[in-house]
């Protein structure tokens, strides 16, 4: 066998297990390295994963199969008359039968500068360790390709504090599964994360410096990027050349009919490497597909012939959901049946022609993968509410939509399941019924699906129910954390308290996450971590989406808004007058007063934010982040004849005492001195209204999409036990809400009878409420004051963090 990758090794496995003893084999391996799991690479190039985490085949395995295997060894030439194989360092080896799977490597662009010191490719492990060691010293990287690997690639980039750019020549983000809506809703997710995407744009050249290393791109449009490193990942050539000169007949790969053997009947091709029926596959289904059936007919059995793929994809690119089936642009005779909400980034799409759905894509929300692939692959004619299909609670029976376990049971055995290690539906069912395999972890561990990027993990659910019936259904539902575990939010938070773990990577190792997290659950572990260890966790800022990484809200146009806190929406002259210096000097835009009390600084640019927060000399308003916002407060008896008590006075000491305080999400405040409500209580997380000789406490409320009306919690006298119920109350829902979660579904959800006894009643229990809550505010740093004292003591990760990034015009005239 020539090559040493996932789909050859796949193929030799299966002919080994079909035909025994048959062959002597022999295994001729370019690289260094035996067999491993290239999916794997996003992780290894974020540096969650080494070597051990990413190997399918050891030395061992290929030892206990009596294969001769030859590492470093590329093949020079396949000489066909004497029927032997060459590689360059002089080994020979005799055949009978050739597998040829030498799979592809990265396009290279043909402009100048591609072979300058700091470009790189993202195909092998030796390339994850050579950009991992060029980022410690740089700060701007570009990415040329804006499909999966270009995506993955500015992930990993970005996890090493660089400032990234995805550069791609077309308007659409992964333009080959998705249409133009699905693209821009993964475009705003990918640019969340803090990574920076320029669509449209032609690398016509990389720059060098005067070292000759790269210093940026150079586009069609006169434009330039600055960037230390050059991710080339525009897509893939099949490494036919070898085949080619031995006479074998290629054109973009190497042709194979049906049986998986070329144009010499003694050599089959497999993988990346081959042209079938004019179509070259990059996926790995299609790929172990022709591997079973070029296994099968090496051993002499009769087989099916390869036809082809129906090819679907389900992935997690840079932890956002995507899923493309069939024809996801359709044409003038296709009807549309689509979906869209926008402020949680799904998309949803599905396309029939002649009453049969013919394509689907979802971004951001992939669960209806498994009904809408059976749908497109199926072929039938959809009756019933098409509505259904995307929702289907509306489904009846006999309708459009079956339940995702009917969708998953429909399959075929033949189906794949899990697309990132090319598992059948069959494999899975065979091993959870010989295996007796109960849990979708036990599944993993024995077939390999929803092992990488877990997104086939619902789908492997469905098939254990359908095996074990009464015996699974009868469980109550639990719902996990994501589709990356099988641990429900109660199960990862125990596991953090009793093993004691302190990090996002540490916790996703110690309990058997699959894949690389995703934008669910890594942001809610490293919460959850810094709830469980104030002061202790290791705070992750690849968790955490770009307003909280940078600590500035980003805006449409990338600039960020500044907002400095105002203790209970109250401030002074010389505030204002360094507000108003600051909006001067930077060129700031809009200056807007907020619905908070408070100034709103619009149009900042990401580099000059420690400058400006320097400037202000004011802390952080927390104005992007899942914590602790405002309290909002009326003139109070300070001034207003209406007025029963202090309440600027009482606000300004709440909004003091538990600033900068990490929340499951937003929490807002109000502090009112009166019934009269001026400064709206009733619709905040927490609202005070005073009466003649008492505070009431109201939770709960909002004032956003869906109002709700805040809840008594109690009445006290006062300021102090005021101050024992807030603080009891926010330390309850830290860590009785699911990340994410605001108090009014929280409140609503729990119910405030339990919240109170919680809270009020018990008293005890209040009391280590507050005891944990103190800890936690110990344990918070005024994250302006520290980035700017950072940068002044020459911290490199904050200074790559807020390196400029220029982008120049050049207009020829």
């Amino acid at each position: 066998m020539i090559g040493n990758g996932m789909a050859g090794i796949r193929c030799l496995d299966a002919l080994l297990e079909r035909a025994p003893g048959r062959f002597d084999v022999t295994v001729f391996s370019a690289e260094e390295r035996t067999n491993y799991d290239r999916i794997q690479l996003s992780g290894v190039l974020l540096g969650e994963k080494g070597w051990d985490d990413v190997v399918l085949n050891d030395d061992a395995w290929y030892a206990e199969r009596g294969i001769t295997l030859h590492l470093g060894a590329k093949v020079a030439r396949i000489d066909r008359e004497r029927r032997v194989v060459v590689s360059e360092n002089g080994i020979e080896a005799p055949y009978d039968k050739v597998l040829y799977a030498t799979g592809s490597r990265a396009f290279v662009l043909p402009v100048p500068g591609r072979d300058l010191d700091g470009v790189y490719v993202f195909r092998t492990y030796e390339d994850c360790d050579a950009m991992i060691e060029r980022a410690k010293t740089a700060t701007r990287a570009a990415v040329i390709g804006g499909g999966l690997l270009g995506l993955e690639a500015a992930r990993g980039l970005a996890a090493h504090g660089l400032e990234v750019t995805v550069v791609h020549l077309v308007s659409t983000l992964m333009e080959r599964q998705l249409d133009a809506a699905g693209g821009e809703y993964l475009r705003r997710a990918i640019e969340q994360q803090g990574v920076h995407v320029a669509l449209g744009k032609k690398t016509e050249e990389i720059l060098a410096d005067e070292d000759g290393r790269v210093r940026g791109l150079r586009f069609a449009d006169g434009s330039t990027l600055d960037a230390e490193i050059v991710v080339m990942a525009a897509g893939i050539v099949p490494n036919a050349e070898l085949a080619k000169s031995a006479g074998i007949e290629c054109r973009r790969g190497v042709i194979v009919d049906d049986f998986l053997r070329t144009s010499d009947p003694d050599v089959y091709a497999v993988g990346e490497c081959v042209e079938h029926r004019g179509l070259c596959y990059g996926l790995v289904a299609p790929l172990y597909e022709m591997g079973r059936v070029a296994a099968a007919h090496l051993a002499g059995e009769t087989t099916a012939a390869y036809e082809g793929s129906v090819v679907s994809t389900k992935l997690k690119v840079s932890g956002v959901d995507v899923f493309s089936a069939g024809d996801p642009f359709g044409d003038g005779a296709c009807e549309i049946l689509r979906a869209e909400d926008s402020s949680a980034g799904v998309y949803k799409k599905v396309l029939f022609r002649d009453g049969k759905a013919v394509g689907a894509v979802l971004v951001g929300d992939a669960t209806l993968s498994g009904s809408l692939d059976a749908l497109v692959k199926g072929g039938t004619a959809v009756e019933g509410p098409r509505a259904a299909i995307l929702f289907p609670e509306l489904a009846s029976a006999g309708g459009a939509s079956a339940s995702p376990d009917a969708a998953v049971a429909a399959l075929p055995e033949s189906a794949t399941i899990c697309a990132c290690n090319g598992v059948a539906k069959g494999a899975v069912l065979c091993a959870i019924r010989e295996q007796g395999l109960t849990t979708r972890k036990e599944v993993a561990a024995c077939t390999n699906a929803s092992r990488s990027c877990g997104g086939c993990g619902p789908q492997v659910e469905s098939l254990l129910r359908l095996v074990h019936g009464d015996s699974v259904t009868a469980k109550p539902t639990k719902k996990t954390l994501c589709d990356c575990t099988s641990l429900s939010r109660e199960e990862v938070i125990a596991a953090i308290h009793e093993q004691h773990l302190t990090s996002v990577r540490e916790t996703m190792s110690v309990l058997g996450w699959a894949g690389d997290g995703c934008a669910t659950c890594r942001p809610a572990i490293n919460y959850y971590l810094t709830v469980a260890w104030p002061g202790e966790n290791e705070d992750d800022p690849r968790s955490r989406f770009v307003n909280e990484r940078v600590h500035a809200n980003i805006q449409r146009d990338g600039t960020y808004s500044v907002v400095p806190r105002m203790y209970g929406g109250v401030t002074t002259p010389d505030e204002l007058m360094r507000i108003a210096q600051v909006a001067k000097r930077f060129h700031v835009p809009t200056v807007k007063v907020t619905g908070g009390q408070r100034i709103d600084l619009l149009g900042v640019k990401k580099e000059d934010l420690p400058a400006v927060w320097k400037a202000l000399d004011m802390p952080s308003g927390f104005a992007y982040a899942k914590g602790v916002r405002t309290v909002k407060t009326c003139v109070g008896s300070t001034w207003c004849r209406f007025g029963t008590r202090d309440s600027m006075g009482f606000g300004i000491r709440v909004e003091r005492t538990f600033e900068n305080l990490w929340t499951p999400a937003k929490v807002k405040m109000a502090v009112n001195a009166c019934p009269r409500n001026c400064a709206e209580s009733l619709v905040k997380d927490v609202g005070l209204i005073a009466g003649e000789t008492e505070w009431e406490i109201y939770v709960g409320g909002n004032g956003g999409i869906k109002v709700r009306t805040a809840e008594l919690l109690a009445k006290v006298e006062s300021d102090d036990e005021a101050m024992d119920l807030i603080a009891a109350f926010l330390q309850h829902y830290r860590e009785d809400a699911t990340y994410g979660e605001r108090t009014a579904h929280w409140v609503e959800r729990v119910g405030i009878e339990a919240i109170r006894k919680a809270v009020v009643d018990d008293l005890e229990n209040r009391a280590a409420l507050v005891d944990r809550m103190e800890e936690a505010l110990e344990a918070r740093v005024e994250p302006w004051r520290e980035r700017v004292t950072k940068l002044e003591s020459g911290d490199e990760e904050m200074e790559r963090e807020f390196a400029p990034l220029r982008l120049k015009l050049k207009v020829v005239a």
